[in-house]
C-alpha cells in the first residue's frame, strides 16, 4: 500500500509538472518584454516607456499606469495619427493599456491592421485654459 501511495503521488506530481509546462508554452506566444514593447513602439513611431512614479507626479496622474511617449518619429504612422510626446497612452484599439507589456501585445496585434484607434491623456497646449485632456487618435494605413 505505501507503495501504491508513493506511486500515485509520483503520477499526480508529473501530471501537475507536465500541465504546468503546456500552460507555461502556451503562455509563451502572448509573452512580451518590456525591450520588445519598446521596439514595437520605435516600428510604430514613438519612443516610450513604463509611467513611473516620477512620470505620474510630474504629469500628475492619478496612478502609475499608461506607457509615456518621449519622442514622435516624424513622417511615421505615430506622427500621422497626432500622438504627441509626453502624452500618455491609455489605450489601444479599445484594449486598456496599464503597462509596457500590455502595450506591446495592443501594438503588435494593431499594426498587422491597415486602421487603429490610441487613446492618449495629453497635455494641452501651451496657453490652453482647460489643462489634460483624453484623445482618440485614428491611426490610418502605414504610408510609404
Amino acid at each position: 500500500m505505501i507503495g501504491t501511495g508513493v506511486l500515485g503521488v509520483a503520477l499526480l506530481s508529473l501530471f501537475l509538472f507536465a500541465g504546468a509546462e503546456v500552460t507555461q508554452a502556451a503562455g509563451q506566444s502572448d509573452a512580451m518584454t518590456e525591450e520588445e514593447a519598446v521596439r514595437l513602439g520605435e516600428e510604430f513611431g514613438i519612443a516610450v516607456g513604463a509611467v513611473d512614479e516620477d512620470i505620474q507626479k510630474e504629469l500628475k496622474l492619478q496612478q502609475p499606469q499608461g506607457v509615456a511617449v518621449f519622442e514622435v518619429i516624424g513622417s511615421s504612422r505615430a506622427d500621422y495619427a497626432g500622438i504627441k510626446v509626453r502624452s500618455v497612452i491609455k489605450e489601444i484599439d479599445k484594449q486598456e493599456i496599464r503597462t509596457m507589456a500590455d502595450f506591446g501585445r495592443a501594438i503588435k496585434k494593431a499594426m498587422k491592421e491597415c486602421n487603429f484607434t490610441v487613446g492618449t491623456y495629453e497635455p494641452a497646449d501651451p496657453g490652453d485654459p482647460v489643462g489634460w485632456g483624453v484623445n482618440f487618435h485614428f491611426v490610418g494605413c502605414k504610408r510609404d
